[in-house]
């Protein structure tokens, strides 16, 4: 799986720092300050590299830690616009630049859930389709400035949605055990200490601050599913799909936390 999505990781070394110029944030428990999309954090190095990496938590950005661009960033640097950097190009390429890449970063989150996908035997009658819609999805990342900026992002995810929650159906089917359905459930802060929730969906369900010490979530799809401050200690995810790095590294867990390969243990987890 690591292997298969390497393209989908977001490189730093070649990308003029995109999430920290085009995207905005406000001050709040995520961001020490306000910061207006187009506009350089304080903390970008004229490198196009953080200031504060190392220690982006103690100084209040730990937004910052938990956000992926799933490979969108080199993308749009690299290939979109052919290595120019929106520092020394032209002002109005890099207003373009900074339009084009939240739409290819929304592209390359749809290529992670197609590419995961394709690894799952249980959605192999469904295969064919989802590789077709790769190839679509990925020729559309490949397109110009003005196509990607005047593309219809939220119907062509709809489509892909489609697609994703056939391969939910399919995978869920093959656990055992009663499968319960939390799809878009508010679960803030809901104690959920040991429960069983193998094959659930739990489709953008709201489980921040959520007690999930010792839960059973193997099998569960949790696409888009709000994972902050969720308390994931010695949970099960094995076998969780269209779980992100983000979504994890947002979430509370120990060593005893067991993971599904897609993702790696974050380093702020206790030992």
């Amino acid at each position: 799986m690591q292997e298969q999505l390497i393209d989908l990781s977001g490189d730093c070394a070649r990308c003029f720092g995109l999430c920290c110029v085009a995207l905005p944030f406000t001050a709040s428990a995520d961001f020490a300050r306000d910061k207006p999309a187009g506009t350089p954090c304080p903390n970008l190095r004229d490198d196009h590299r953080c200031g504060i990496h190392a220690k982006l938590r103690d100084e209040g950005f730990t937004g910052c830690t938990v956000y992926d661009c799933f490979g969108a960033g080199q993308k749009v640097s690299q290939i979109t616009f052919g290595g120019r950097d929106w520092r020394t190009g032209p002002r109005e390429d890099a207003r373009r630049m900074f339009d084009v890449f939240p739409v290819v970063r929304q592209l390359h989150e749809l290529l992670w859930y197609l590419t995961e996908a394709l690894t799952l035997p249980a959605a192999r009658p469904v295969h064919a389709d989802l590789r077709r819609m790769l190839e679509r999805t990925e020729a559309l990342t490949r397109g110009t400035a003005e196509e990607l900026t005047a593309l219809d992002v939220p119907a062509h995810r709809q489509e892909v949605n489609v697609l994703l929650l056939r391969t939910s159906d399919l995978v869920r089917a093959k656990i055992g055990g009663k499968k319960k359905n939390r799809r878009g459930a508010d679960l803030m802060g809901a104690r959920l200490k040991g429960a069983d929730l193998r094959g659930a969906s739990l489709r953008g369900a709201y489980l921040i601050a959520a007690d999930l010490t010792g839960a059973d979530l193997r099998g569960a799809d949790l696409i888009g599913a709000d994972l902050r401050d969720a308390d994931l200690t010695d949970a099960d995810l094995t076998g969780a799909f269209f779980l992100t790095q983000p979504q994890l590294n947002a979430a509370r867990g120990s060593a005893g936390t067991r993971l599904p390969d897609s993702v790696t243990r974050p380093g702020h987890w206790t030992a």
